[in-house]
C-alpha cells in the first residue's frame, strides 16, 4: 500500500525508536528514523502521511524545528504521534497546534498499543477518512461529474442537483466545502446560500459559487453576497484544485 509511509524523528537512533521503527514495519508500514533536524527531516518527507516525535529526557526540540514541521505538516494534511515524559508532553502539546496531533504516548510507550494505533491510522488513511468533504450542488449532470472526476483522488465529494436537494442533503450531513451553481432554476444559487446562512446547522459552512458568466456584472453580483469566494466554470482541473488545495490550507 503505497501510502503506507511515516518517518520517527528523535535526537538520536535510540533502541527504544529502533524497536519503534522494527515494529512499525513488521506491520508492514514503511518507516525510517530521521534526525531531529530541518535539513534531515525535509529530505525524508515524500510520501510520509505520519510522523512520530519521539522525545528522549535530555531532549529539547529547537524552535526552527518545531516552525518547520508545524508548517510542513500544515501545508501536507500530516498528522504527528508524540511519545515523551509528560512535562515534555505538555511543552509540546502547547506548540504543536491540537489539529495535527493524532494521539499521544507517555513514556515508556505501550508497544502493542502503538502499534495498533499507526495500523487504523492509515486503515483510515487507505479509506479516505482524512480527506477534506465537498458537496458539489450544480443542475447541469454533466458538469456535476466532470467536477467529481477532477476531486475524487483528493477529496471525499458528494453531489446535489438542485438547490433543495442540497438542503435535504444537508439536514443530516455536514462537509467542509459547498461549491454552489450560481445559476440553477426553481431555488437558485443565492436562495441556497440565504437558506443556510439563516441554519444554525450549516450557517458556518464555507461556501464558493460557481458561475458561467464572467462580466464585471455578473462577477460583482456574486462577490456581492460575501461567498468565500467564487470559480468560473471554464476553469480548468489543475487551477481548480491548486485554488482549493490554497483554501484549506488557510481556512485549518
Amino acid at each position: 500500500m503505497p501510502d503506507n509511509r511515516m518517518i520517527v524523528v528523535g535526537e538520536k537512533e535510540s533502541f527504544l525508536v529502533r524497536v519503534l521503527v522494527g515494529k512499525a514495519q513488521d506491520a508492514r508500514i514503511g518507516c525510517e528514523y530521521v534526525p531531529c533536524t530541518v535539513d534531515a527531516i525535509s529530505k525524508k518527507l515524500e510520501g510520509v502521511t505520519l510522523i512520530t516525535l519521539y522525545m528522549d529526557d535530555s531532549e529539547i526540540l529547537q524552535d526552527d524545528v518545531i516552525h518547520y514541521l508545524v508548517d510542513t505538516m500544515e501545508e501536507k494534511g500530516i498528522q504527528m504521534i508524540i511519545i515523551g515524559e509528560q512535562r515534555d508532553l505538555e511543552l509540546m502539546g502547547g506548540q504543536i497546534p491540537e489539529h495535527l496531533i493524532y494521539k499521544i504516548f507517555p513514556r515508556p510507550v505501550d508497544n502493542a498499543g502503538y502499534v495498533k494505533t499507526v495500523t487504523e491510522f492509515f486503515d483510515k488513511v487507505q479509506k479516505g477518512e482524512f480527506k477534506k468533504s465537498i458537496l458539489v450542488v450544480d443542475d447541469d449532470p454533466s458538469y456535476l461529474g466532470l467536477v467529481r472526476e477532477w476531486l475524487k483522488d483528493d477529496y471525499k465529494v458528494f453531489m446535489a442537483n438542485s438547490g433543495l436537494q442540497a438542503i435535504k442533503w444537508l439536514g443530516k450531513n455536514s462537509v467542509d466545502l459547498i461549491l454552489l451553481d450560481h445559476e440553477m432554476p426553481v431555488t437558485t444559487g443565492p436562495q441556497v446560500l440565504e437558506m443556510l446562512r439563516s441554519d444554525e446547522e450549516t450557517k458556518s459552512i464555507p461556501v464558493m459559487f460557481l458561475t458561467g458568466k464572467s462580466d464585471k456584472e455578473s462577477v460583482m453580483k456574486v462577490v456581492a453576497l460575501k461567498p468565500e469566494g467564487y470559480f468560473l466554470k471554464n476553469i480548468q482541473r489543475e487551477e481548480l484544485l491548486e485554488k482549493l488545495e490554497e483554501f484549506f490550507i488557510l481556512h485549518r
